[in-house]
């Protein structure tokens, strides 16, 4: 059963306070755009870890994924082909894109247009009168769900209207934009980020970009690397090379609590406290997994048997074998005699089915606009006709 610890109990108080915060500004008529709203709770996210996975350390001595491949060759090799370590992408980089050389989209009066030839990417708009064209810089995600581009208008980063999504292998509006029509040509052509959630975004997909104070672009490395959960690497190497083993530490997240596992991976897939400060409601808090999981009645802050890494080994691609999940669900629930003695808490197996436990208790939920459906991780028996639960 899921524990209500006291850390938890804080947690609860402190979204409250921030909601109570939060609708008061509103009612005093103060604005305060999303995306600061977001840098703040990021900002504000206190990590009970020494790294965090969206910020580059400042005065951190980074080396690189192939100097970390010189001992861990086939774990490198295996995490730079998963979902994370494919975050992002150079334009001239994307295979979406290289193999799409003209995707086009028409909505009202407005067609877009991205256009890809000889490593250029361009993205345009036009109402039939006026014409608004960017080169591409960035290509946000792997590609599994879908891509979403990001290019600078005005001086200001823009994420595109409309977005790549593989399940209907073409373009369609980006998930949280606005689906009415735009009123004007510069509001057809994409969202502007603020820096809060510009540096958020950068600091999700990509290592070195993303410093506590600032963007820098020039610094950036595509897709989460080696250095993005385990530190700088440069003392680690060092200290190996000179065989001082005992100075050789490097940060390692797979020692963390269950709690601050989720706080970890929840820094980019977003924490509990994240979903409930923003008010995140309904079927599009889907995606966010560590919050999800915190809803399963049987969550447990001090069991690792049911945190993030319990399942998903981020050194490898995902695996869809139903029969690996099951042998996760059956570490706990189980009538192995043993078990009990172990001093682990053990739960009832299931009365229906033995197999593909996840797809009776984690049913998949189409994200609105995302033509992609994601599992839900709130563990539970679901019975037909439930709603779906916050």
């Amino acid at each position: 059963m899921r524990q209500q610890t006291p850390k938890r109990a804080l947690q609860l108080a402190a979204v409250s306070v921030f909601a109570m915060l939060a609708c008061w500004f509103s009612w005093a008529g103060q604005s305060r755009a999303a995306n600061q709203t977001y840098g703040l709770v990021v900002h504000g996210q206190t990590l009970n870890t020494a790294v965090e996975p969206n910020r580059t350390v400042p005065d951190g001595h980074y080396v690189g994924n192939q100097a970390c491949g010189q001992c861990h060759a086939d774990i490198v090799k295996s995490q730079k082909s998963t979902p994370m370590g494919l975050a992002l992408y150079f334009s001239k980089d994307s295979r979406i894109l290289h193999d799409n050389p003209h995707l086009v989209f028409h909505e009202g009066q407005y067609t877009y247009n991205i256009d890809t030839k000889g490593g250029h990417t361009v993205f345009s708009v036009s109402d039939g009168k006026i014409t608004i064209s960017e080169p591409v810089t960035w290509a946000f995600g792997k590609g599994l769900a879908g891509q979403t581009y990001v290019f600078q208008h005005n001086g200001r980063y823009i994420e595109g209207r409309v977005s790549y999504y593989t399940g209907v292998k073409n373009l369609d509006i980006t998930v949280g934009h606005p689906t009415s029509l735009p009123r004007s040509i510069e509001d057809a052509i994409g969202r502007p980020m603020g820096a809060d959630e510009t540096l958020a975004c950068f600091g999700c997909h990509t290592s070195r970009a993303a410093t506590p104070a600032k963007l820098e672009v020039d610094h950036v490395v595509p897709g989460v690397t080696c250095e993005s959960c385990h530190g700088p690497g440069e003392k680690h190497i060092a200290a190996i090379k000179s065989g001082k083993v005992d100075e050789a530490g490097i940060y390692n997240p797979g020692t963390l609590a269950t709690e601050d596992v989720l706080n970890f991976c929840g820094a980019c897939h977003r924490t509990w406290e994240q979903v409930g400060l923003l008010g995140l409601r309904g079927v599009n808090n889907v995606r966010f997994q560590p919050y999800r999981l915190t809803n399963s009645k049987c969550y447990d802050a001090d069991d690792r048997r049911i945190s993030c890494i319990a399942c998903h080994d981020p050194h490898e691609d995902l695996k869809h074998d139903a029969a690996f999940y099951d042998s996760k669900c059956t570490a706990c629930h189980t009538t192995d005699p043993t078990a009990s003695k172990s001093g682990n808490r053990v739960a009832r197996i299931c009365p229906v089915g033995k197999q593909d436990c996840a797809g009776c208790h984690m049913p998949k939920y189409d994200l609105p606009g995302g033509h992609y459906k994601f599992s839900d991780h709130d563990i539970r028996i679901v019975r037909q006709g439930d709603p779906y639960p916050n």
